[in-house]
């Protein structure tokens, strides 16, 4: 169902908490991506242009409840601040007596952005206390994270129950694709799903398998549905407790008729650090002490004939060991298959990087800044962080 966004209530001279993800990387005391807090420029703008009074709220790193200074905001503020083109007042509180009186100055249109709120244990418990703390600062919430919209804490479950809550710009950018794609997909539509594990993502290619014509399987998961159908690879990432669920997805497959394409070949070497000894074998001729680390060229080009009649792509999850090249190569070079024509949905930070890195980020129809909630918003999982705003 369609939720209400800033756009359908009044927001002038309101105090607006918006939730964002600002859960960018740093890199010697800056931010290194700001690929989220660009996606959020839309929102904030709007609510600035209409007079809103706005507080920003995010989350940055996994600080366990308690302050760390290398994770404090002060960073995404400078950039925000430049981004934005005008001054963002960093708070180093989130809630309590000093951050209301600077709500209380705040003038329409301007900007303050709240401190790292997981450095309050209450966040991730959704304590009742520190979500009223959060809903005494504002008339009107805004979610605008759907990074973390699969998540019901205090930020975004919590204070939304307490106040008027609609979505922001960008969180019904989000639904509205992926809502698409499980409603009225273009066909061909086929979905790349990488990754370590298979046991992190079963419930979505099972969801998957009664929605796409094709499924494409890397990364270290391909490795257990290898040694599902009988392949020794050596000593590869392989989820030998979930062997029978991958037979079990392949049969599915069958019987959906979906065309269930694993790697043909492989690329292996006998550790993961730079520089090793590396070559391309067929997944049937593995060394003993060896690993697949990537796809080879061979799947590459099968994976790139199946994509070039695809009319909708989904992909979740680089097809190696991303981190490291040249263990990349598979990922870059399937993202640089992806067809111009085509609705292509990207989900996950490693994904978005690969298709960055491949220089053609400027042609996907949507960069999703979700990772796991898109997963679990494309498994057909309510997300309490969706379910909890008002409807249109």
């Amino acid at each position: 169902m369609a939720k209400k966004t800033v756009r359908d209530v009044e927001v002038r001279g309101k105090r607006v908490l918006v939730r964002v993800d600002f859960n960018v990387p740093l890199h010697e005391g800056k931010v290194s991506d700001d690929t989220r807090l660009r996606a959020a420029l839309p929102t904030i703008e709007y609510l600035c242009q209409q007079g809103a009074r706005v507080i920003l709220v995010s989350h940055l790193g996994r600080p366990k409840g308690a302050p760390d200074p290398s994770l404090r905001l002060d960073p995404v503020a400078q950039r925000l601040q430049e981004l934005l083109g005008k001054p963002v007042r960093k708070l180093d509180q989130c809630v309590g007596p000093e951050v209301e009186a600077a709500v209380d100055a705040l003038q329409p249109g301007e900007i303050l952005l709240l401190e790292n709120i997981r450095f309050l244990p209450g966040e991730t418990k959704n304590d009742p206390e520190l979500a009223q703390s959060l809903a005494r600062l504002c008339d009107l919430y805004v979610n605008d994270a759907f990074g973390t919209a699969h998540r019901a804490h205090a930020s975004t479950v919590g204070v939304a129950r307490l106040r008027p809550a609609v979505a922001g710009l960008l969180m019904a950018r989000e639904l509205e694709v992926l809502g698409r794609l499980l409603s009225a997909p273009d066909r061909p539509f086929a979905a790349i799903i990488g990754g370590a594990k298979i046991s992190d993502k079963i419930g979505v290619l099972r969801n998957l398998l009664g929605l796409v014509d094709s499924l494409l399987i890397g990364g270290g998961m391909a490795n257990t549905f290898l040694v599902a159908e009988g392949y020794d690879l050596g000593r590869s990432l392989c989820e030998l407790d979930r062997l029978e669920e991958a037979r079990s997805l392949l049969a599915q497959a069958r019987e959906r008729r979906v065309n269930l394409v694993l790697p043909d070949d492989l690329v292996v070497a006998p550790d993961k650090i730079a520089g090793v000894e590396h070559r391309v074998v067929p997944v049937n001729a593995v060394p003993k002490d060896w690993m697949a680390l990537d796809v080879g060229p061979a799947t590459v080009k099968a994976f790139r004939q199946v994509l070039s009649s695809a009319r909708t792509i989904f992909w979740n999850g680089p097809l190696g060991y991303f981190e490291q090249p040249p263990f990349d190569e598979g990922t870059v070079e399937v993202a640089r298959s992806l067809p111009a024509g085509a609705v292509t949905v990207i989900g996950g930070g490693d994904t978005v990087a690969a298709v960055t890195r491949a220089g053609v980020a400027d042609r996907i129809t949507h960069l999703s800044t979700g990772g796991g909630a898109s997963l679990e918003f494309l498994e057909g999982k309510e997300l309490p962080g969706v379910a909890v705003l008002e409807d249109k």
